[in-house]
């Protein structure tokens, strides 16, 4: 029987790597999007593709009840992806502006996910795959809201392992390092609505955030592609038995075990010298 899984964010980056990756492999994947123009051109490349914005209850129950009506009520596999950043120191993030970032990165994808857990429940087995970041176990400087949000996300997810233990859904966080995307342009975006640069007292740091956010190229060392983050994802999904963290890229791995053993102090200085050396 063929496999289904379904994909938030795969208008571009990670998701649309997913999407692809994961049909070539044999797998029915509902590629979802945000916006209309995005559904279409998913649909164009052959993907049964559906509108789901993670801000907006109505839509995920709607995206919900229409891949299930594909499926006959199954679902094999969740892939929450969709998230993006809201650059900003945090003295400058207005209540409603980080409750923005939350409804999207956390409190949509635990909905999402609340929706799809009764149906692998019934049938007794299920993936659920929750893509994080390296910023979901340490912090860097005017990131504040996206680390939070990723913070939450992790602490959500290993509680629902646990809860789910005994279900047989595998429940796996995958934490990716920097990836080729739209993720810098999408944030620079939020920046620009969201953040009132001229009266911050982090104007200087704004300006040459603003010079790493539109940056052509990757931005830092050791970038991958998107389809770097399909190998993971691919394991979390096919293993047998799958981890329950599978992280990507060097500096993930790295900054993963100066999190575990450093003292706070060392590594708020590492932080800071990675902070300062994407200035340059």
């Amino acid at each position: 029987m063929v496999k289904s899984v379904l994909i938030t964010g795969c208008s571009s980056g990670i998701g649309l790597a997913l999407a692809h990756g994961l049909r070539a492999r044999g797998w029915r994947v509902f590629a979802t999007a945000r916006k209309a123009e995005d559904v279409v051109r998913l649909t164009d490349a052959g993907f049964p593709a559906v509108r789901l914005d993670l801000a907006d209850s109505a839509s995920i129950a709607n995206a919900v009840e229409e891949v299930l009506a594909q499926t006959g009520g199954r679902l094999d596999a969740l892939c929450n992806n969709g998230a993006y950043g809201q650059p900003g120191a945090v003295e400058d993030l207005r209540r409603e502006v980080l409750r923005e970032q939350f409804e999207t990165n956390l409190f949509g994808t635990v909905e999402l996910t609340n929706r799809v857990i009764p149906v692998m429940r019934r049938q007794g087995h299920g993936r659920i795959v929750q893509v994080s970041s390296l910023l979901g176990y340490v912090a860097l400087p005017y990131r504040g809201a996206y680390t939070a949000s990723k913070y939450a996300l992790e602490g959500i997810t290993d509680t629902l392992r646990l809860e789910l233990a005994e279900s047989g859904i595998h429940v796996v966080l995958i934490e990716p390092g920097p990836i080729e995307s739209r993720f810098r342009a999408n944030a620079f975006s939020a920046y620009q609505r969201n953040i009132d640069k001229t009266h911050s007292v982090h104007r200087q740091r704004y300006e040459t955030m603003e010079r790493r956010l539109t940056k052509p190229g990757p931005a830092v060392p050791f970038t991958l592609p998107a389809q770097a983050v399909l190998a993971a994802v691919r394991r979390a999904l096919e293993a047998r038995r799958p981890r329950t963290r599978y992280r990507v890229t060097l500096p993930a791995t790295l900054f993963w075990y100066a999190r575990r053993w450093l003292p706070d102090r060392w590594l708020d200085a590492l932080l800071l010298r990675v902070a300062e050396g994407e200035t340059k």
